[in-house]
């Protein structure tokens, strides 16, 4: 029995994603997909597996961090 395969708009809805990030996504090794033709068709079991990753950004670096703001003292 064939596995069922996803399109990457599909799977875009189901990470919450742009279809765009699916593709990128695919293309760095983060999900498995097999190409047909000119689309990416991924398998349930590889969006399982991206469901499970973090998906939300991490802390931004030191230096992006925000800067806390005081009230100026006069000296």
């Amino acid at each position: 029995m064939a596995k069922p395969l996803f399109t990457t708009a599909e799977v875009a809805d189901v990470l919450g994603v742009t279809a765009a990030r699916v593709r990128q996504m695919v293309l760095k090794g983060e999900l498995a997909a097999e190409k047909f033709g000119r689309d990416l068709l991924i398998s349930a079991e590889a969006v399982a597996l991206a469901k499970k990753r973090k998906t939300t950004p991490g802390p931004l670096p030191a230096s992006r961090a925000p800067v806390k703001v005081g009230k100026a003292t006069r000296g």
